[in-house]
C-alpha cells in the first residue's frame, strides 16, 4: 500500500491541516533519499538543536540557507572550476545539493557557521508564552466569605 487517503482525516480535524500535508509529502517520495551530503541532527540542550552537515569544498558563497513555511532549506551550489585542471584522483565530490528538513512549530534558526568543511545550523524551539505551562490559583470557599458581597445599594 503506497498510497494513504487522508479526506476523513480534513473532515473529523480542524487545525490539522499542516499534519495532514505533511503525511502526504512524507509519502510521495519515490525510490531512495538522497545521501549526499552526509549530516547529523544533535539535541544539544533541552530546547536546542544542531545540524551538522559535511560540505567539503564548499565557501560560504557556495551556500544558500532559506526557511519557509517550517521547512528549512540548504542549498549548495558549487561555482564553476578552472577547465585546465586535470584530476588524477577525484574523491571530493562537488556536485549541488539540496536539503529540506522539515521544522515542528515554534522551532528557529538562530543562525549558521561554516567549519572545518562542516555547516552548523543552530535551531532553538520557542514555546510563546500563551502556550507555556503556568500555575492556577485556586480559591476556597472561606475565601470568598472573606469579601461581603453586594448585592444591591441603596441609600437609606
Amino acid at each position: 500500500m503506497r498510497h494513504f487517503d487522508l479526506t476523513p482525516l480534513y473532515r473529523s480535524t480542524i487545525g490539522f491541516d499542516r499534519l495532514g500535508s505533511l503525511l502526504d509529502t512524507l509519502t510521495s517520495f519515490e525510490g531512495e533519499t538522497p545521501s549526499y551530503p552526509p549530516y547529523n541532527i544533535e539535541r544539544v540542550g533541552e530546547n536546542e538543536y544542531r545540524i551538522s552537515m559535511a560540505v567539503a569544498g564548499f565557501g560560504e558563497g557556495d551556500l544558500a540557507i532559506e526557511v519557509k513555511e517550517n521547512t528549512l532549506s540548504i542549498r549548495g551550489e558549487k561555482s564553476s572550476e578552472q577547465e585546465d585542471t586535470t584530476f588524477l584522483h577525484r574523491g571530493i565530490a562537488s556536485r549541488s545539493f539540496e536539503r529540506r528538513f522539515q521544522l515542528a512549530d515554534h522551532v528557529l534558526v538562530k543562525g549558521a557557521v561554516l567549519e572545518s568543511g562542516l555547516l552548523h545550523v543552530d535551531l532553538v524551539r520557542e514555546l510563546p508564552e500563551a502556550m507555556k505551562p503556568r500555575s492556577i490559583p485556586i480559591a476556597t470557599k472561606t475565601d470568598q466569605a472573606e469579601k461581603p458581597k453586594i448585592i444591591d445599594s441603596k441609600a437609606a
